[in-house]
């Protein structure tokens, strides 16, 4: 070989190596190329391979690797990544042909040196189908996945751990990153906003996370479809071969990463202009952006960044010391135009006994396609708006030529100045004839405006595409207040079911982008509240590490619910509910519920007062019960206890009720004795008035009778009084006796 002879050659036959590292016999590798300082190699067919390397997990292998296994790398990979690119050639003509579809390119009428138009003056619009379409999806996707608080929720599923303390926890991580998302990380709105658009028209979009090592902290930016190159063989990211992302990177960043060790530090240099795939011309050609920079040095390098298997020399996979010659994961970032590799790292965790590959990108799937990128807008309503587009130009060309139609005339009238006549409403213009009548020398070409049918036709294609893209109005109980709530939300469901699904798809790859922030939040810890002036708590390792193994980051978004219009009207359906079964709902937290959903901040100011409600029946039964319970108990204590006085109340009762008696016979006596006295005087007076004159004498004599009468019952009544007292006693002695217990 080149600078050495055969008297150099070792007893064996191979060459010795002139550096610091040993070589043992391998039969496996066929062949091993050594280089020297002075610019030789040795190319030794007798199998010969390096030993293990030495270097710790988190090196760049760039700087270990010789130069020539670095180019034969690089060879290596540019030859399988151009492989990627090709194998999704017509998905990116599909995909610049669906930007153009869009029309976001004023175009002109033909005119003569266009030879897009048959005819000069002919329509070159483009129906708006499939840019309405894309612009729905793009404003209500941004919306739902970036509300204005934050896209973070947190979500505990350990129902062991309800304390207050770790609920404080949860909700001071959800505070503070909802506060990283909108206000640290600035880029992720405007990126997850910019990569939403060519997501529903081109089918995916992709978002990057990474920890950035210039601005010290987890990433999230979109990456364009165009420049992440993976084979379209591949069915999803995790099974992927080789996973290139084509960085279109400026001299300034280029310099930075290699100041910061993150790349190797090698003159890459005067930068190549990179060349533009399918979907970059499209966009320039629709934006009218170009550049014309003449200046080599602000044309940027184009950078691949690719995630890739590799079984490199030094650092194979090996299983219980053997080399087992499985490809393991690495991130192999190089320059395109010089081919120089600036790095090459181990793409899996360090404690990962398996060496699974990291995420780092995720996507976002508008609909699955029959390879590895998605079904979008374009491919759903690029037919139907192509032919929607050719009936829009017919109807408007239709239109222009019956009202500005062209004619023919007769070669004797062509002595003319001109063969274009432009008459104002109200004028004239002169034409030579020949002496012909004027309608035998110019004769108006028979254009019509377009029939109905042909506006019909185009209407049912864009009807039709509008329901399979899923951008069709909602017409739910148009024109009807009582419309039933099952129609009402069974028409929701139908009318929104495609882009529920793709909601659903949208919020899955959200929440997987947010699992990737806090993996690399637990990696770095600092970063959470590096840049945070006003934390929500005082934040530390253990407690960071604590609050992330315990919560997970979830979308805001709800994924059952597409669009907040949808959520208006699932809300009046449950209100109608309500209404028509009012003892079954607690109508004021329906309404607060409502107020919510319309987006009313603090609906309990704007509500009365709960009032008091009855009494709850079932409550009121078992309260009765109780007290009837009681009330028996009561009562039959009451009646022990009355059984034992009821006889001294008896008694009581009985010498009462005789005195009371005795008293009523004495009254009676006297006032019958009274009464009979008055009467008697009564008669008596009468009597002696009547005959006072005649019998004076016979008066006395009855005076003195009636005096002795009076005497007689005054003996009477006096004995009877006595005899009563007498009875009294006796009475009182045989009750005494009784009481005694004496019969």
């Amino acid at each position: 070989m080149d600078g050495l002879g055969d008297a150099d050659q070792n007893d064996d036959g191979t060459f010795p190596i002139e550096d610091d590292s040993e070589i043992v016999p391998d039969p496996v590798s066929p062949e091993i190329i050594v280089e020297y300082p002075d610019g030789s190699i040795t190319i030794n067919l007798g199998g010969i391979k390096a030993q293990e390397k030495d270097s710790s997990f988190d090196d760049n292998l760039a700087e270990i690797l010789s130069g020539a296994e670095l180019a034969s790398l690089a060879d290596d990979l540019l030859r399988d990544i151009d492989e990627d690119d090709q194998s999704r050639s017509d998905w990116l003509e599909e995909c610049a042909e669906g930007i153009k579809l869009l029309g976001l390119k004023i175009m002109k009428p033909s005119s003569g040196a266009d030879a897009s138009g048959s005819v000069e003056g002919m329509s070159r619009t483009i129906h708006p189908l499939l840019l309405e379409a894309a612009l729905r999806f793009q404003a209500n996707a941004s919306g739902e996945l970036m509300p204005a608080d934050g896209p973070v929720k947190i979500r505990d599923d350990d129902q062991d751990d309800l304390g207050t303390e770790s609920d404080s926890l949860a909700e001071c991580l959800q505070k503070d990153m909802n506060h990283y998302m909108t206000a640290i990380a600035t880029e992720y709105y405007a990126d997850t906003d910019r990569m939403l658009l060519p997501a529903g028209l081109h089918g995916s979009g992709f978002k990057k996370v990474y920890r950035c090592p210039i601005r010290r902290r987890p990433v999230s930016e979109s990456v364009d479809a165009s420049n992440l190159i993976v084979s379209n063989t591949a069915t999803d990211l995790g099974n992927a071969e080789r996973i290139t992302h084509v960085i279109k990177m400026r001299r300034s960043i280029l310099r930075r990463m290699q100041i910061l060790k993150a790349y190797r530090d090698v003159d890459l240099g005067q930068s190549v202009k990179p060349n533009d795939n399918a979907v970059d011309q499209a966009r320039t050609e629709q934006s009218g952006v170009r550049d014309i920079s003449g200046n080599p040095e602000n044309d940027p390098y184009t950078i691949y960044e690719c995630y890739c298997l590799l079984d490199i020399p030094g650092f194979e996979h090996k299983e219980n010391g053997e080399i087992t010659g499985i490809p393991l994961p690495y991130k192999v970032v190089m320059d395109k135009g010089s081919r120089q590799v600036l790095e090459i790292r181990r793409d899996w965790e360090e404690d990962d006994e398996m060496q699974q590959r990291r995420e780092t990108f995720v996507h976002y799937l508008f609909l699955p396609g029959f390879g590895f990128y998605g079904i979008g807008l374009q491919h759903i309503l690029g037919n139907s708006t192509m032919a929607a587009t050719a009936l829009q130009r017919i109807i408007i060309d239709a239109g222009s030529f019956a009202n500005f139609p062209g004619f023919l005339y007769a070669k004797v009238a062509g002595r003319q100045n001109t063969n274009m006549f432009r008459v104002a409403p109200g004028g004239g213009a002169p034409i030579e004839t020949g002496g012909l009548p004027i309608n035998q020398v110019v004769m108006p070409l028979p254009y019509h405006e377009a029939g109905p049918g042909i506006v019909a036709a185009q209407q049912d294609i864009v009807t039709t595409a509008q329901r399979v893209g899923g951008t069709a109005e909602l017409q739910v109980a148009e024109g009807r207040q009582d419309a039933p709530v099952g129609t009402t939300l069974a028409m929701i469901e139908q009318a929104t079911k495609i882009m529920n699904a793709v909601h659903k798809r949208l919020c899955r790859a959200q929440a997987k982008e947010l699992q990737l922030f806090k993996k690399l939040f637990q990696a770095h810890p600092e970063d959470f509240w590096r840049f945070n002036k006003k934390p929500a708590t005082d934040w530390h390792k253990q407690k960071l590490l604590a609050a992330l193994e315990n919560n997970d980051f979830v979308p805001a978004a709800d994924p059952n619910t597409s669009s907040n219009m949808q959520r208006i009207m699932t809300a009046q359906g449950v209100f109608q509910m309500a209404q028509a079964s009012p003892g079954m709902w607690n109508l004021q937290e329906v309404q607060k519920w409502i107020l919510n959903v319309l987006g009313v901040d603090n609906p309990e100011n704007l509500m009365a007062p709960p009032q008091p409600q009855g009494p709850d029946p079932k409550a009121q039964a078992a309260l009765v019960g109780a007290q009837a319970d009681m009330i028996d108990a009561q009562t039959k204590a009451g009646q022990l206890q009355f059984t034992a006085k009821n006889s001294a109340v008896e008694d009581e009762n009985r010498d009462k009720d005789r005195q009371s008696k005795e008293k009523i016979a004495a009254l009676n006596l006297q006032r019958d004795a009274i009464i009979h006295k008055q009467n008697v005087q009564a008669d008596l007076l009468k009597h002696v008035s009547g005959l006072a004159s005649n019998h004076a004498a016979q008066n006395k004599d009855i005076i003195s009778d009636h005096a002795g009468q009076e005497r007689q019952l005054a003996g009477d009544l006096a004995m009877q009084t006595q005899q009563h007292i007498h009875d009294r006693k006796m009475q009182g002695l045989a009750g005494a006796e009784i009481s005694k217990g004496n019969p």
